[in-house]
């Protein structure tokens, strides 16, 4: 086996299985449902958003942080509330049409976890754009926000390079998950979106160009400092293991980064 065999192979296991997109497509379509009867026309609109709808999703097994993203926009013609009156709302609703599943508020959303994943409901008003609530250290009540844009964004570059994007989000996504989360998912899809790959073919090749560019600010943490500082000294020997045509070696070293399941 050579490091892209390995990187390639990893990434093709971390996709929801189709057992997995059946649960959740049945779970949302439930929850659509349930959402349209409670609220009526209260709500406007509600849609799934996030990781789940871009392919970079990591399955549960992998990352029991893997959580549904799904927006419900509440209708303000009757004059715009506070941010927490639409979360107690939506509260009150999983409360009293998920009884039986954990109900808990992680600001700024209401968790649902249901068996096989978990739902994060966000509430969210549209006033030229959707704004939702801003996190807890904010003096804003609310922030402005996107639901949908990275999604084209991750399409497009996806396709411009040679599709291994996706793998390579999903690959660092399972490296951060491996370490504790030490950096918010969406930051490092927004990362590599910002990133250029010119010089690269193969996944290895993106994964190598990945670790080379990926250095963390001067505020960050020491112990996540060494954790980056590692994974880009464990792809620097690996790439010169391949360059000295010892494939065997370099990929012990990537595994050292990206383990296998």
């Amino acid at each position: 086996m050579s490091v892209n065999s390995h990187l390639t192979s990893l990434a093709s296991t971390l996709v929801l299985s189709d057992e997995e997109k059946l649960s959740i497509s049945t779970s949302i379509n439930t929850l659509s449902s349930r959402l349209t009867s409670h609220f009526s026309n209260t709500v406007t609109s509600h849609f799934q958003f996030g990781s789940s709808t871009r392919g970079t999703i990591l399955p549960r097994k992998v990352d029991n942080h893997s959580d549904i993203d799904y927006m419900v926009v509440f209708n303000i013609s009757d004059g715009q509330k506070k941010p927490q009156t639409y979360l107690d709302r939506l509260r009150r609703f999983v409360e009293l049409k998920y009884s039986r599943s954990e109900i808990y508020q992680s600001h700024p959303t209401i968790v649902l976890s249901l068996n096989h994943i978990n739902f994060e409901l966000v509430p969210a008003i549209y006033n030229y754009n959707y704004q939702i609530p801003s996190p807890a250290s904010s003096w804003l009540e609310w922030t402005s926000t996107d639901p949908l844009g990275t999604n084209q964004l991750l399409q497009d570059k996806n396709k411009n390079n040679n599709y291994q994007i996706k793998p390579l989000v999903r690959l660092v996504k399972y490296w951060n998950t491996c370490k504790g989360h030490p950096f918010p998912s969406f930051s490092i899809e927004q990362h590599i979106l910002s990133r250029s790959f010119s010089q690269c073919s193969l996944l290895k090749d993106y994964f190598y160009e990945f670790w080379s560019g990926f250095n963390c600010t001067y505020d960050t943490a020491q112990y996540i400092k060494d954790m980056v500082n590692s994974a880009k000294q464990y792809a620097i020997k690996a790439k010169e293991y391949e360059n000295n045509n010892m494939p065997i070696h370099a990929e012990m070293e990537i595994k050292k980064i990206v383990p296998s399941l």
